[in-house]
């Protein structure tokens, strides 16, 4: 689904990735890890072209991403929910929903049922502006708004962080539906080991920018929890 060949990308003078290589197959879940500040979400936002590389290949299903335009990638069927959320305080839930429609690939112009079916509480809350919700709330806004796009790979840059217990189960719930029940290919962002457990099927160690460790997440063991996710 989504292949990356030695990327390499730099902040002035930092080499923030290094060569590095990642491959997400079609229908699976992978979780990216590694301590703050090894190039998680600038891998993201490199796929998302917010940040431009200097070397390397991105591909989605054979597709060239690394000379595409931003604007373009979510029109391949890639939906993106940022780290912060990022959604548009001002504006309602069901305006922010919205958002997403143009980019979709058939042209639907309503918002898919299922969206709301997901997540009753933003079929609640669809009249309330974007900036009144809690942050749980707001995090199931960022992620319906991406889904609204139809996405073919769901990439979430730490869904959990700041949420409440509970909604952060049903964040997890819902991971698992979209993967397994409709194939959603999900690219996840996450540093809560027995969150990433419970949703992932496979994993990838980020360390100083490269992708250090990869498998199924079954093989993923206190050796590398110790060596490269404990702070």
């Amino acid at each position: 689904m989504l292949s990356i060949r030695q990327l390499d990308q730099f902040y002035g003078a930092s080499h923030t990735l290094r060569a590095l290589s990642l491959e997400v197959t079609a229908g699976s879940c992978t979780v990216l890890m590694g301590r703050n500040g090894v190039g998680k979400t600038t891998l993201l936002q490199c796929v998302m072209g917010l940040l431009p590389v200097r070397s390397g290949q991105m591909e989605l299903e054979g597709q060239g991403l690394t000379k595409l335009a931003a604007e373009r990638r979510a029109g391949l069927g890639i939906g993106y929910v940022p780290q912060g959320r990022q959604i548009f305080p001002l504006l309602t839930v069901e305006e922010n929903l919205r958002i997403g429609l143009p980019a979709r690939r058939d042209k639907a112009k309503e918002i898919p049922d299922y969206i709301y079916e997901l997540f009753p509480v933003l079929k609640e809350m669809r009249t309330r502006r974007g900036g009144d919700l809690s942050g749980g709330q707001q995090q199931q806004l960022a992620i319906g708004r991406a889904l609204v796009i139809d996405p073919k790979l769901l990439i979430l840059d730490e869904p959990t962080e700041g949420i409440q217990p509970n909604i952060v189960q049903e964040i997890g719930d819902i991971i698992r539906r979209l993967n397994q029940e409709r194939g959603l290919t999900v690219l996840l962002v996450e540093q809560k080991l027995p969150f990433a457990r419970k949703v992932g099927d496979n994993f990838c160690i980020m360390d100083r920018g490269s992708a250090v460790a990869s498998g199924p997440m079954a093989e993923l063991g206190d050796d590398l929890v110790r060596q490269y996710l404990t702070v």
